[in-house]
């Protein structure tokens, strides 16, 4: 029988929450554009920025206006029926990435949990019902639903949960494997354009452009896992931008910056692909809400007023900078990255300095096993560029 447990008025609660997360102690109550306050009235610069979702920073002035004007005017509704939020959304990030017809949900999971039954449903009518099996690459990190984490390939991930769909994995670059399993007609390849969590891994053009060439070949569905390297990010709305229309997805998902750390998730898709889902095919509760899609409208809004143009010159700076860091410091073996999705390879050593430069107050993360990874907001300002780039270059230097 469960127990009820007194705590006393004003004492401080125990986080009651399931342990999957290693957290660190501050407790933030504020934040105002890069910057957070923790409880002490410390304050962290954040170039973690809710793991590439906060793309806006904290407290902006159009998000809040935005959310809280709709808010008080509409607030959730049922995907039954209409609100002009959703629709007036739904067309503008299909103009941005290039595609037809978007599906809403809450997270990169769910976007690309989606786009894999679309895939299927996709095969099944039109008669081949046996393409079920997927394709994707090593290093890939696709999220945590059972569909997602069977084309995550890092074993680690999915050992724990038993059986998965059946899915091959590989190497990135590797031409040859990827045209063998294609050849063997599969559902479809996902892939990252830029791998995040697997190390900030850029994809090179020729590679994405024969990945495309093959999937038209082997009629296999393209999709681009655009979840953080997506939505501006990379100076680009879209990271495969970068390489041209010859590498062009069928189905693109995004996540993280396009809701401004409001939970959205878009799976967007082309052509025949675009009509595939039919009523009660798949659904969301909450996915594409009045809210979401307000905050998604800011977003769009302010990187066409400007903000992408400050992405592409902040991300040239960000990376000559951490380039002239690579060289002072023995510590960093390179940079990787692109715009201001950014990290420095560290080996063995990438979580010594993600902690050191928690506790001089710059908060960042790993990514893969030696890489540590920077996923600055959109506003960051050149002055907090440089800010932060000169308590790293203290920590390595007294540290490292």
């Amino acid at each position: 029988m469960a127990t009820s447990v007194s705590i006393p008025a004003g004492a401080p609660q125990a986080d009651r929450t399931m342990g999957t997360y290693r957290r660190a102690d501050p407790l933030f109550v504020s934040g105002e554009g890069a910057w957070l306050v923790d409880s002490e009235g410390t304050r962290y610069l954040d170039w973690i920025s809710g793991i590439g979702a906060a793309s806006l920073g904290h407290g902006h002035p159009a998000l809040s206006k935005a959310l809280g004007a709709q808010a008080a005017t509409l607030g959730h509704i049922s995907n039954l029926y209409r609100h002009a939020p959703g629709e007036e959304f739904a067309a503008r990030l299909c103009d941005h990435a290039g595609m037809d017809a978007v599906f809403f949900s809450n997270s990169g999971s769910e976007a690309n949990e989606t786009a894999l039954k679309l895939a299927r449903k996709h095969h099944a009518q039109n008669g081949a019902p046996e393409r079920q099996r997927f394709v994707a690459l090593q290093g890939g990190f696709h999220g945590r639903t059972f569909g997602s984490l069977s084309v995550t390939s890092k074993a680690a991930y999915r050992e724990p949960f038993g059986g998965m769909l059946d899915a091959a994995f590989v190497e990135p670059g590797d031409l040859e494997g990827l045209a063998a399993e294609l050849l063997q007609g599969p559902c479809a390849l996902i892939l990252e354009p830029i791998q995040g969590e697997g190390g900030i891994r850029e994809l090179c053009g020729s590679f994405l452009k024969k990945a495309r060439q093959l999937c038209t070949e082997t009629g296999t569905v393209l999709i681009h896992d655009e979840v953080q390297c997506g939505g501006g990010r990379t100076g680009q709305f879209l990271a495969s931008m970068h390489t041209g229309p010859d590498a062009a997805p069928d189905i693109v998902t995004l996540a993280k910056p396009i809701g401004a750390g409001v939970p959205i998730g878009a799976t967007l898709a082309r052509g025949e692909l675009a009509g595939t889902l039919q009523p009660g095919d798949h659904g969301s509760t909450f996915g594409g809400g009045t809210l979401a899609s307000s905050a998604g409208l800011v977003v769009l809004d302010e990187l066409d007023a400007g903000l992408q143009e400050h992405v592409v010159e902040l991300g040239e700076s960000f990376a000559s900078e951490l380039d002239r860091l690579v060289e002072r410091h023995d510590v960093l073996f390179t940079r990787r990255g692109r715009g201001l999705l950014q990290g420095v390879v560290a080996p063995g050593r990438s979580s010594e300095i993600v902690t050191a430069l928690f506790q001089a107050g710059v908060l960042t993360c790993t990514a893969a096993l030696d890489v540590v990874r920077f996923l600055p907001p959109f506003v960051l300002s050149s002055n907090d560029l440089l800010e932060g780039i000169a308590r790293l270059d203290r920590v390595l230097t007294d540290q490292f």
